[in-house]
């Protein structure tokens, strides 16, 4: 006992004798952080949290919302509504031009004797704000809160608000803000708000939660700032009330701020309130508390805050960040604010929209790609459970994507305060959102001395979540030395996870797995490239689950980047997203949920009267004890039991002594939607349609050979030695073909001659495919077998040479073989194959595949079995200007035909087109095939591939880019088994 008590003596010696060493550091570090700030004249701007009661104040908030006039330099004021682009409203907004809002408000009576303040959400991107003429604001940019005491200004009635804004001043240009959107992004954004506060009022609360080293009691710790414009009463007091979820009080404090500072018109006071067993917020169980703040004078109260706490700890360990103590592993998209028709404005509706939309792809992390979101997307994510990288509007300082830093010194410190303001407001706005556990500095930028004196102040005002810096953070491009607490690496290819095992810091895909963008042309023609995404997105994504120092990925990007420009333009960066700008899924949302899916299934097998399947637990947090899993045996629902924890594989049993048809497995998410699903059929093997007996005969004449297969004539050109035509009861089947082709990969994209802006081009058409010309057969022989003709041709074409070879069967089957071993030229293909050209009437498209997953939506072009429509029409450009679609994307329809017409779909066992008089050509396959159909001049055209890849995007390189080849020296083979009935 004896011995216990002299260590803990000499203990607290030690850490005495260390404490004037701590103060002194800590002293320094902030008076480093003043130094920074006041050479870089910047001042921490008040941002107060809006009031939820001020007593004898009917509504102590009101929403300046809707019409307000604007005029642009000294022309016509017309109507707009805010929050809104100007732009999107008809108006342009030139460099240098000022255009000036304005708007009568008035005061209401019981806000006499309060400070009346307004509040802008976001302007773009300078603001000059005036009250009855009195400047009361000026603020520089776009995307972040700011707020003017306006109290001075005010006259008893008639009062005039005006914000005069200019756009593409410095803080645009420092954040590219106009140049990612392709057009000037100007005007009153965000919301507007008008408040009033008492005297004595809430300048800030700042509010972080701590566990103890068990993750099982925490402190709520709560830094308030008090102000009045004269000198704080005595008799002040703050009461703290925690409160659950159900509205039960968990915890109260209250405490005294008279600190005998007389006069002083501001108080901050540090509390620590201890909270037993707090449930823990994460995206998995996002629970949230409510904490309200009151002043309360002489018993008086004076004002009421409301604001939701979420307990939650983000540490970094190592090569791990931790939330609660748990490794996490962040899976999610970059985040535009999109819309086509109100460009960089949303509604609170589509924030929470676009919220739910991603989250229920089971994404739990978002970055804010390249700019603050707004305080109702991050309240969406507090609530439905998605971990936010909130960033700082600051993009492509020193990169060659912005071509100003050719003339600019990127290390000029008269560029320090617009870095600092960026970071700064960033941190004020949104510090108490939980969602939020890191702070992103910029997006794609080079380090320097500059970004160390931000990330000082930043890591001052906020030390309880890590920092991140979009640099790129090894190979030869913009690797500056970042010291962010977490390293960034965009776009690698499939061995960039493994490179992150040496790294000392945990490293970010702040950007990876392109969408399919850039290539568009090929996208119009074969909308199936998109359905491609998905199998490497998920091999990609296995890889970073498996490397604890690669902290995740958010896919670049998450909405389709469109404007759909007043004048009748449609601007942008185009199609990227998993999502289209009017929010529908596209068939990459898909694949990213099953990439991201927290449920893998394999190895499912029948063993002694149960149904055993090998199951791994993604979550992080949440075990399979907690969520309701499903299965569906021969069409009867079974609920399942599993135990298996967090980030632990096991096998789950489902007693079942029948014998087993069909299963159907669903793994449901905390929150309620269907995370994972599969689908099992346990049958002896792929039913493939087989031919009918036959009659079989074969006549010819001085130009072609003629082989009657039961109804159906078949032409076949002595010269060519091809099939010029089939008939089938006096109807023409096919117009030509089987003909080898090579559809090569394609990169166009339509782009403006520009850097790093504009790709998205309206008018651009679908690209033409054409077979291989045949100048003539040098040689053909024919046999005649006791149920087989056998025709077999060297042929010569304007592209190369090679071999056909025939067999038509007494079954009904066509087979048609070909070996290409010459060719004029070396290509990159996308697809060869053997090309049929059919009449328009076969308008409908049936198939059975082998898909890359075994379930799949209904409304997906890649469904393992379905139907599509035709349905082409002529369009006049990529997509109809500024009309809402009522239907689902793969409805969506060009001169090829609808989106679900003409893609491609992959390993196919059967594919069909039929007419309306129930005549059916079938192609026969073993699921190593692809089925492609389109309209082109009027004649069905279809390809059956032997040879496929994902398509030609140059963004998204391995695992994406993977089994590209080139013609070159290669023998090209392949065959297709065709009946027609």
């Amino acid at each position: 006992m004896l011995k216990k008590k002299t260590k803990l003596i000499i203990l607290r010696i030690v850490l005495l004798s260390c404490l004037p060493v701590f103060l002194t550091h800590l002293t320094q570090a902030q008076q480093e952080i003043k130094s920074i700030l006041s050479q870089a004249k910047v001042e921490i701007p008040r941002l107060s949290p809006l009031p939820l009661n001020v007593p004898a104040v009917e509504k102590p908030l009101i929403s300046l919302n809707g019409e307000w006039k604007v005029a642009i330099d000294g022309g016509e004021q017309i109507p707009v509504k805010v929050p809104g682009e100007l732009v999107m409203q008809g108006l342009e907004l030139n460099t240098g031009e000022t255009a000036r809002y304005q708007k009568n408000i008035t005061i209401p009576g019981d806000w006499e004797s309060k400070r009346v303040f307004v509040r802008f959400d976001g302007v773009s991107s300078y603001a000059l704000v005036k009250v009855n003429g009195i400047k009361v604001a000026e603020h520089e940019g776009s995307f972040v809160p700011f707020e003017a005491d306006i109290t001075q200004a005010l006259r008893q009635n008639n009062n005039v608000l005006q914000v005069e804004v200019r756009a593409r001043t410095i803080s645009d240009i420092l954040a590219c803000t106009s140049q990612y959107a392709a057009h000037t992004v100007a005007g009153i954004l965000r919301k507007v708000t008008l408040f009033a506060l008492p005297k004595t009022n809430i300048a800030d609360i700042t509010v972080n939660t701590r566990f103890d080293k068990y993750y099982r009691n925490a402190t709520l710790q709560i830094e308030t700032k008090i102000e009045n414009s004269s000198a704080i009463p005595n008799g002040v007091q703050l009461r703290f009330t925690l409160s659950d979820a159900r509205g039960k009080q968990v915890q109260q404090k209250t405490i005294s701020i008279n600190d005998n500072n007389e006069g002083a018109r501001t108080h901050v006071s540090n509390i620590t309130i201890p909270v037993k067993k707090p449930y823990h917020w994460n995206p998995e169980s996002p629970y949230l508390y409510t904490l309200f703040t009151e002043i309360v004078e002489n018993g008086n109260l004076l004002q009421k805050n409301s604001q939701k706490v979420g307990f939650r700890q983000v540490e970094v360990v190592k090569g791990e960040v931790r939330v609660n103590g748990k490794p996490i592993k962040l899976h999610g998209v970059n985040r535009h604010v999109v819309h086509p028709l109100t460009g960089r404005s949303l509604n609170p509706e589509l924030d929470r929209l676009d919220a739910t939309l991603f989250k229920e792809a089971n994404c739990n992390y978002i970055r804010t790609s390249h700019y603050p979101a707004s305080e109702e997307f991050l309240q969406a994510a507090d609530e439905l459970g998605l971990f936010v990288e909130s960033e700082s509007s600051l993009t492509w300082i020193q990169h060659h994507a912005s071509p100003i830093w050719e003339h600019w010194n990127y290390q000029d410190e008269r560029f320090l305060p617009y870095m600092l303001m960026a970071n700064i407001e960033n941190i004020q706005a949104y510090k108490g959102h939980p969602s939020v556990i890191i702070w992103s500095l910029a997006n794609e930028s080079r380090w320097s001395p500059l970004w160390d004196k931000v990330k000082q102040v930043v890591k001052k005002m906020d030390p309880h979540r890590p920092t991140s810096f979009h640099d790129q953070c090894w190979g030869s491009f913009n690797n500056a030395g970042s010291t962010a607490d977490i390293a960034n690496y965009h776009y690698p290819g499939i061995n960039g996870p493994a490179a992150t095992d040496t790294a000392q810091r945990p490293v970010l895909f702040g950007e990876y797995a392109h969408l399919t963008t850039y290539n568009r042309r090929e996208l119009l023609t074969d909308p199936g490239v998109r359905d491609a995404y998905s199998q490497p997105l998920v091999t990609f994504y296995d890889s970073i689950y498996a490397h604890p120092n690669n902290l995740g990925g958010a896919i670049w990007s998450g909405i389709d980047d469109t404007f759909h420009l007043p004048d009748g333009r449609i601007v942008g960066y185009g199609p990227w997203g998993p999502l289209d700008g009017w929010r529908r899924p596209k068939p990459e949302y898909f694949g990213m949920k099953k990439a991201y899916s927290p449920v893998k299934v394999k190895n499912v097998r029948m063993v002694k009267g149960k149904i055993l399947m090998e199951a791994e637990n993604r979550y992080d947090f949440t075990s399979f004890s907690e969520i309701k899993i499903e299965a569906e045996i021969n069409r009867k629902r079974v609920a399942v039991k599993s135990n298996i924890g967090p980030r632990q594989q096991g096998t789950i049993e489902i007693p079942h002594k029948e014998k087993v048809n069909t299963l159907k497995i669903t793994f449901y998410d905390p929150n309620g939607f269907v995370a994972e699903e599969e689908y099992y059929a346990f049958s002896n093997g792929e039913h493939i349609e087989s031919g009918q007996k036959s009659d079989l005969s074969l006549t010819e004449n001085e130009e072609a050979y003629l082989v009657r297969q039961g109804k159906t004539i078949h032409r076949i050109s002595k010269i060519t030695g091809t099939v010029v035509s089939a008939q089938r009861d006096g109807q023409p089947v096919l117009f030509q073909g089987p003909k080898f082709t090579i559809v090569p990969m394609n990169r166009e994209y339509g782009g403006k001659n520009n850097i790093a802006g504009e790709t998205y081009q309206r008018v651009i058409h679908p690209l033409q495919e054409w077979p291989w010309y045949v100048k003539f057969a040098s040689k053909i022989d024919v046999k005649e077998e006791s149920d087989t003709i056998r025709f077999t041709m060297e042929l010569t074409f304007k592209e190369g040479k090679g071999t056909m070879e025939y067999a038509f069967s007494s079954n009904g089957k066509f087979i048609t073989r070909y070996e290409i071993t010459e060719g004029r030229k070396e290509v990159s293909p996308y697809q060869y194959g053997l090309m049929l050209q059919l009449p328009k009437r076969f308008a409908k498209l049936s198939w059975r595949r082998k898909g890359d997953f075994t379930i799949y939506p209904e409304d997906h072009i890649g469904r393992n079995e379905g139907n599509a429509q035709l349905k082409a029409i002529y369009t006049s450009g990529v997509e109809p200007w500024r009309e809402r679609p009522e239907n689902v994307w793969k409805d969506d329809s060009n001169e090829l035909g609808s989106n679900d017409f003409r893609s491609t779909k992959r390993n196919i066992f059967q594919a069909s087109l039929s007419d309306d008089q129930g005549t059916t050509v079938t192609i026969l396959s073993d699921a190593r095939q692809a089925s492609r159909t389109w309209l082109q001049q009027e004649r069905i055209q279809w390809l059956i591939a032997d040879y496929y890849n994902n398509g030609s995007e140059p963004f998204y390189g391995t695992p994406h880019s993977d089994g590209r080849i080139s013609t070159k020296d290669k023998i090209l083979k392949g065959e297709i088994t065709l009946i027609i009935r």
